[in-house]
């Protein structure tokens, strides 16, 4: 997993209007808090913090007013809900080989069995724990030949080394459903075309 390198500074005005502020340079007011250590209020740069959190998990290597340098991953990022522009970032305090909780992205390959069948994601992503600094992007699972019925629970899922499920094994990741909106849909219609006909 690749480090991003991001310089940020320690700010000291808080509330809305400084926020708006912080927004209208093309930075993004932050906080950056873990291990016991007091919140740290940051701003951080718009464009490189938007570059960065393309990539899920993404290792963040702070240069906070050049003086201090920390790794951390984001926990928490608000959007502006119509114009989708950062609003705020939530960053995760971590050390290099430790352990954190995230979550990673469930990617399915393959083809279900003949038979319209439907391939519900039952969790989009999977809770797991690994070393701060190896932390997998996604898993790939194969659905080929999957039947109605189906399901792959999360110890089924290969993940890579030194990563560990955070949730149960028996819990069920994807499951494959019958196609029957399209079955009752027809039947309707033929009912339809009965009452016509009499």
């Amino acid at each position: 997993m690749s480090e991003v390198k991001i310089s940020a500074e320690t700010r000291t005005e808080f509330g809305k209007g400084a926020a708006r502020r912080i927004r209208r340079d093309s930075k993004v007011p932050g906080v950056l808090y873990g291990h016991g250590s007091d919140p740290l209020h940051l701003t951080l740069p718009g464009h490189d913090l938007l570059l960065a959190l393309r990539t899920p998990n993404v290792l963040i290597a702070l240069d906070i007013d050049g003086k201090t340098n920390e790794l951390a991953i984001p926990k928490a990022v608000q959007r502006d809900a119509i114009k989708g522009f950062l609003e705020h970032v939530d960053l995760q305090l971590v050390k290099r080989g430790e352990q954190v909780n995230v979550e990673i992205y469930v990617n399915t390959e393959g083809e279900l069995a003949p038979g319209g069948n439907l391939l519900e994601h039952v969790l989009n992503a999977l809770p797991v724990e690994a070393e701060a600094t190896h932390i997998p992007e996604s898993v790939t699972v194969s659905v080929e030949g999957l039947t109605a019925g189906d399901s792959v629970l999360a110890k089924d899922i290969p993940l890579p080394k030194g990563t560990k499920l955070a949730v149960e094994g028996d819990t069920v990741v994807l499951q494959v459903l019958a196609a029957q909106a399209e079955e009752a849909a027809e039947g309707e219609a033929a009912e339809g075309e009965a009452v016509a006909e009499a």
